[in-house]
């Protein structure tokens, strides 16, 4: 698993007055927008318009906190948590609706870790949520940013089952929303839901251009490939504002790293210099994942992330300037989206991937919750039918996380979804071997300073 760093300052009991917040509405850029160059910043902001192609959420400027949750990745619970009568702030359970505007998760389960949590009967909880609506389609939710001061940038991974070895977060917590997001229990550990909070309570590395510089000055860097990210999107909206992943990008052209980036934003294409250079020195890939072809079902499923049709034109822009690009078929979500799979694979294949892979649906903790609510709102009647599904790759379990078994499952159903992979990969030349990254190209930083010294002389 991946390790992640501690954090050591405390969690406000209450919100801070100064913060990024979401405008609440769509951002609607032109095609040429996010094309090139280091702007960043969306082109305007208009509320109300509910076409998707190529639509980014903004964010208003404005000062960030310097906080962090009280609870970190990696520590235990101590005696001194399990003595304090918290609450689990949000940690509202009942039946799902389409409350909150624009978001992938219609509650906050209770954090796992926390000793005592509050369950709203859903009688109340409806009533009092739907009061607070601002209209019938829902009520906004904000995205609060918070400034994530961790101390270490790179994180080992040691998942025998993934094919890479080190990893860069620029965030922890996702605002696209994903319903089906495996990473949403993360934010558990830092004091958060992994409901709502995972997709409006953003941790932002505003260090790590300066702390990867450094890492990668230490001698004990070798320039190994480095994944981007691991656990959430690194063009996530917040980065339209932020810049961390094209500034972290610039020290990686600066240093020759080899990185892999997954996505499904079309906003990397605003990034397209900086790859092309790292692509000078195969030192570069881009996985972008294509979930569906369904214009209607992505926009319930990955509320604010881009849309499949602007995937394969990402997909299209980074092969013509000479970018590998993997699709990630993922998640394949059984009796939902696995039908697609023959489609999606010849689209990617025509838009210029070159190769692909897939991930099954995955249910971790508190997800299959928030999944059977999902489904319960937007699919009713075929929950059952996809948790059956589940089960019979898990060993009669939702969910499995043995190593091996987790991303793929195992039994007739999942061979099937196997096989019926392979052989359409096959068939649009995408079952191809991975070229590795090179990393013979790397060079450490320029100390600026010692260059300073030298000029002066």
């Amino acid at each position: 698993m991946e390790r992640t760093q501690t954090a050591t300052t405390q969690r406000p009991q209450q919100p801070l007055p100064t913060r990024m917040t979401t405008t609440g509405g769509p951002a609607v850029c032109s095609p040429d927008r996010h094309s090139g160059g280091g702007g960043g910043a969306v082109e305007r902001m208009t509320r109300g318009s509910e076409d998707r192609a190529g639509r980014l959420r903004g964010h208003r400027s404005g000062v960030i906190p310097d906080v962090t949750p009280d609870v970190a990745p990696g520590v235990k619970q101590g005696a001194d948590r399990g003595q304090r009568s918290t609450v689990a702030r949000g940690a509202i359970q009942g039946a799902a609706r389409s409350i909150f505007r624009g978001r992938g998760a219609s509650s906050n389960p209770a954090n796992r870790f926390e000793p005592l949590s509050l369950h709203v009967l859903d009688e109340h909880r409806e009533h009092v949520l739907t009061h607070e609506s601002t209209d019938r389609a829902g009520r906004w939710v904000e995205t609060k940013v918070y400034a994530d001061r961790t101390k270490r940038l790179i994180n080992p991974v040691d998942s025998p089952d993934v094919p890479f070895k080190w990893t860069i977060n620029p965030y922890r917590g996702c605002e696209h929303g994903c319903a089906y997001c495996y990473a949403r229990p993360t934010h558990e550990a830092l004091g958060f839901s992994s409901g709502l909070d995972f997709e409006s309570k953003i941790m932002a590395k505003l260090d790590a251009p300066r702390l990867l510089r450094e890492e990668f000055a230490r001698s004990g860097w070798q320039g190994e490939p480095i994944v981007m990210s691991g656990v959430t999107d690194p063009y996530q909206p917040v980065e339209a504002q932020l810049d961390i992943t094209r500034r972290l990008l610039e020290v990686m052209v600066e240093c020759r790293q080899p990185v892999s980036i997954i996505t499904k934003s079309r906003l990397v294409l605003r990034d397209l210099d900086l790859l092309t250079e790292l692509a000078k020195h195969r030192a570069v890939r881009v996985a972008v994942s294509v979930t569906t072809l369904d214009n209607a079902l992505s926009a319930k499923l990955e509320p604010r992330a881009s849309s499949p049709r602007d995937r394969l034109w990402v997909i299209q822009r980074l092969a013509a300037a000479g970018i590998p690009v993997t699709a990630m078929v993922a998640p394949i979500i059984p009796a939902v989206t696995d039908r697609e799979t023959p489609a999606i694979l010849k689209a990617v294949a025509d838009a210029g991937a070159t190769s692909a892979g897939y991930v099954l649906l995955r249910l971790p903790h508190q997800n299959k919750r928030l999944w059977r609510d999902w489904m319960d709102e937007h699919l009713p009647g075929r929950a059952d039918h996809v948790e059956s599904l589940l089960r019979q790759v898990h060993g009669g379990e939702l969910y499995r996380s043995t190593f091996g078994h987790r991303q793929r499952g195992q039994g007739p159903y999942a061979a099937h979804l196997a096989s019926t992979f392979k052989v359409f990969a096959d068939r649009y030349g995408l079952g191809r071997a991975v070229e590795p990254l090179n990393s013979a190209d790397f060079r450490r930083p320029v100390d600026q300073a010692q260059l300073a010294l030298f000029d002066a002389a």
